[in-house]
């Protein structure tokens, strides 16, 4: 069992979640039940996933529960992809996420490899 708040993944995915909700305050209203609720429960899940994987008991679960967030990046990151190309999220605002998101994805894949090579 980790301290879940200690886990510069963990940090970095809040922050990261933080910035989503931002960025989707200027989206268009028509999308308050589309891309800006679905981005929003992906972005939320990446950090609450990892937090949860800390309280299992044993690393094979905590792998999954960082398998599962690392899908729900790639997930955000598609629907980031639509946002940009349908004209709703800037491009450059765009390449910052990304590169945020891709450092997110190394972290949980690191992670997730520390924990695999201990068991």
């Amino acid at each position: 069992m980790h301290n879940f708040k200690e886990l510069k993944v963990w940090q970095k995915s809040v922050d990261f979640a933080v910035k989503i909700y931002s960025v989707t305050k200027t989206y268009p209203i028509d999308e308050k039940f589309g891309l800006i609720s679905q981005m929003r429960r992906a972005g939320v899940s990446i950090p609450s996933n990892i937090a949860e994987g800390c309280a299992k008991s044993s690393g094979k679960s905590f792998v999954n529960s960082l398998e599962i967030s690392l899908g729900e990046s790639f997930e955000l990151e598609t629907q980031m992809i639509i946002s940009e190309r349908v004209g709703i999220l800037d491009s450059v605002v765009a390449r910052e996420l990304e590169n945020d998101l891709s450092e997110v994805q190394r972290m949980i894949m690191g992670l997730k490899s520390s924990i695999e090579a201990k068991s």
